[in-house]
């Protein structure tokens, strides 16, 4: 082989290898070049993620801030969206990744790759304080519940009338529907709703805060269910994915999460350790 076909073959071999290279560089590759990760949030559910003179804390943005450590040199561009349509914006490429408290069920896990969880999501109910009618989950029958429109608890309720109260006869008097939970949580209190339907951890810093106001109705309703956050369910995605969960079992073994569960709930949360646990319906 002569010098000129030599130099021929190594250049092809070279733009193979630059070739297979692009290839491989995928979402997170692209996070680190630019210097830039963007993530959605909803930042009107407390204490998860909520706004405090202008910014957005709570418990989901203390667990973003630790393991975003681990990307050195990207800031951060956190998204405030309304929840209704930040799984759409995920599926146009708005933004890169969703840190919001999405509860996992299976409609969800099917088009979207989640992360393990990050809280227990079971249902239970809030009240106004002293209606002595709701005292259980079966005294949601002839009631009016507050909800927000297109969320996780809207089904579970429905599904909670359909398997446990149809049966007996029985069905909720009416569902609002709101476009957060301030909103359900306000008809509440002015008595345009009799009950929101929430995860524990949300309704107990709730009564906490408003004892005066609010009560919480034990025991849960429906199946276990959890919080995760999600990205796109595609290999450019997956790996971004990887490094979320990652994070999160680095703050679980070293005690981290429930550290923040404590500043944040004032009260621990026994979690699924590296899995995704079976979704609710």
């Amino acid at each position: 082989m002569n010098s000129t076909n030599r130099f021929k073959k190594l250049l092809c071999v070279a733009g193979l290898s630059l070739t297979a290279m692009g290839a491989q560089a995928d979402l997170l590759d692209d996070i680190k070049d630019r210097g830039e990760i963007v993530i959605a949030t909803e930042a009107r559910y407390e204490p998860f993620e909520m706004l405090q003179d202008g910014k957005i804390v709570g418990y989901g943005k203390d667990i973003l801030d630790e393991i975003l450590k681990d990307l050195p040199g990207v800031e951060l561009k956190q998204l405030d969206l309304p929840f209704q349509g930040i799984l759409a914006g995920l599926n146009a490429e708005r933004y890169d990744f969703v840190a919001t408290s999405l509860m996992m069920t299976q409609k969800r896990l099917d088009a979207y790759a989640f992360t393990n969880p990050i809280a227990d999501a079971s249902l239970a109910m809030l009240k106004r304080k002293g209606d002595d009618s709701i005292n259980s989950p079966e005294d949601m029958a002839g009631k009016v519940a507050g909800v927000q429109a297109g969320s996780a608890q809207l089904t579970g309720v429905r599904e909670y009338e359909k398997t446990v109260l149809e049966p007996k006869g029985e069905s909720v008097k009416d569902i609002k529907e709101f476009t957060d939970y301030n909103e359900a949580y306000a008809a509440l209190a002015s008595r345009r709703v009799d009950f929101v339907p929430q995860a524990i951890p949300n309704l107990a810093p709730i009564v906490k805060k408003r004892p005066d106001m609010f009560e919480l109705v034990q025991p849960a309703f429906g199946p276990t269910a959890y919080y995760g956050w999600a990205g796109r369910k595609d290999d450019d995605s997956k790996r971004l994915v990887e490094f979320f969960n990652q994070g999160l079992l680095k703050l679980q073994q070293s005690g981290k999460l429930e550290e923040l569960q404590q500043k944040w709930f004032g009260f621990t949360m026994e979690l699924p350790e590296g899995e995704l646990p079976t979704p609710a319906q």
